[in-house]
């Protein structure tokens, strides 16, 4: 080596590691699993997300659970069986006589390992998201999933190679894989409610016991308190289980063992406070973790957006998300608010609203629907029921629903008819809405028979004379026509 280039060499440090880099791209096994990725991929992942509505919150969180539990047992397996390509093939005795320390080789071959992997993340991601784009009615991506997930990557990825590299073996890639899968698949097991550390896992991208919920993230914006906290345990996982790698005698020199031990400590120290700071979780009324450490005052102001309403005497009003739901919401209350339509205490207008969350005993979550008439001039809040985890209601049986729940609780607030609703009150609610009552009293269901086959002019005045009395509980069935 001349003296020009020798200096160069020392002025480019990183040009070596490049080069070995490269020549670790050009061969290395994950080339070979990128089919397999691309594969499962579209049968586990995108087959099952694009079944859901078009919705960001709803897809992008439900892909980031499921898009791990692909990933994870792949990326696994081909960092162990890279891992432990010096071991597998007697090479550690031959190549430590080389330049390039132990532990930079393995970097090398770790990265480039990850690169592979993130590059098939990347493609396969970026499809879903594009596909979504051009199906959803509102609002933009959701970044924090796909970073949680992105980061998951080069962790699970150090955590194989780790295992080939101590334990060089052909069969410690599959095993490697198969216990990463169960581990991660385990440890949701153990999550009890919103404080529980056992959220850090990747695999957690809301409330565990909620499941899918397209109201979620929705009306309020997608908090970024645990996906920052996963974000942090899984760089520090992935830096403390480098960082092992270079402990070691056979992997270089003093300064470099010296390295790797404060790499491992920052990284187990990183990784402990994203633990620690999951531990201090709670859940927030719209349906996702808070962690008072990451929280952000600004992340609790709801979303500003235009509803899409229909064009009636009395509007019904969704928020845009659910501009498909629209048609059949409007018809299955059009009759309701046909015959409520001008009546004093009628609402003018039915805004849907989001539903509340609050923790319940034993690991659950309840689920409030904040519905009902309000303000002045009245507003009707409407609560739409959630469409998944399923089974998925058709649009007759979703119409019927809305009708029974909504219509019941408008003509009730017109009527004045509260938990104690007299006979009355509870037939005129029958006439009108239908089904609403199990079990009426024959009675009651024969008053609202002779109401309900009056002709629906005839019902409306009759309510605009009598609905102050009808309120006050002034009126018999006998008085009812």
């Amino acid at each position: 080596m001349t003296a020009v280039s020798a200096t160069r060499e020392r002025r480019l440090p990183l040009r070596p590691a490049g080069r070995l880099l490269r020549l670790e791209l050009r061969r290395n096994a994950m080339i070979w699993m990128l089919p397999l990725v691309a594969a499962l991929f579209w049968f586990v992942v995108y087959r099952r997300t694009v079944a859901y509505p078009p919705s960001w919150s709803l897809r992008v969180m439900s892909m980031q659970t499921s898009v791990v539990s692909v990933f994870v047992p792949t990326v696994v397996g081909a960092g162990a069986w890279v891992g432990s390509r010096e071991g597998r093939h007697a090479m550690t005795g031959l190549l430590a006589g080389t330049a390039r320390p132990r532990w930079m080789r393995q970097l090398a071959a770790w990265a480039a390992t990850t690169s592979w992997v993130v590059v098939a993340y990347l493609v396969c991601v970026g499809v879903l998201y594009a596909v979504t784009a051009s199906q959803v009615s509102w609002g933009g991506p959701l970044w924090w999933p796909a970073v949680v997930a992105a980061a998951s990557v080069p962790a699970f990825s150090a955590l194989g190679f780790a295992a080939g590299a101590l334990r060089p073996s052909r069969f410690t890639a599959p095993l490697a894989a198969i216990t990463a899968f169960l581990a991660l698949e385990i440890s949701a097991q153990f999550i009890h409610g919103a404080g529980s550390p056992w959220q850090i896992s990747p695999l957690v991208a809301g409330p565990w016991n909620i499941g899918p919920n397209e109201g979620v993230a929705t009306f309020y914006h997608y908090l970024p308190d645990l996906p920052i906290a996963q974000a942090l345990f899984l760089a520090g996982l992935t830096a403390a289980v480098l960082g092992v790698l270079g402990l070691p005698a056979a992997a270089g020199g003093r300064w470099l063992r010296r390295s790797a031990a404060a790499v491992t400590a920052a990284g187990l120290l990183v990784a402990g406070t994203a633990v620690a700071l999951a531990g201090t979780g709670r859940l927030d009324p719209h349906g996702l973790i808070a962690i008072p450490a990451l929280h952000s005052a600004a992340d609790d102001r709801p979303i500003d957006y235009t509803p899409v309403c229909s064009a009636a005497e009395i509007p019904v009003c969704l928020h845009p998300a659910y501009a498909a739901y629209l048609p059949d919401v409007a018809a299955a209350l059009a009759p309701v608010l046909a015959e409520v339509a001008g009546l004093p205490f009628a609402p003018v207008r039915v805004d849907q609203a989001a539903a509340t969350y609050h923790s319940a005993t034993d690991n659950g979550i309840e689920v409030r629907l904040a519905g009902g008439l309000s303000g002045t001039p009245p507003v009707f809040h409407l609560v739409l029921p959630n469409q998944v985890p399923g089974p998925v209601m058709t649009t007759q049986e979703q119409a019927a629903a809305v009708r029974v729940d909504a219509g019941t609780a408008i003509v009730a607030g017109v009527v004045g008819a509260g938990r104690d609703a007299d006979p009355a009150q509870q037939a005129i609610m029958l006439a009108i809405v239908g089904g609403s009552m199990s079990d009426p009293d024959p009675q009651v269901a024969a008053a609202a028979s002779r109401f309900a086959a009056l002709p629906a002019a005839e019902r409306h005045a009759w309510l605009a004379a009598h609905v102050t009395a009808l309120r006050a509980g002034q009126l018999t069935l006998a008085q009812l026509p």
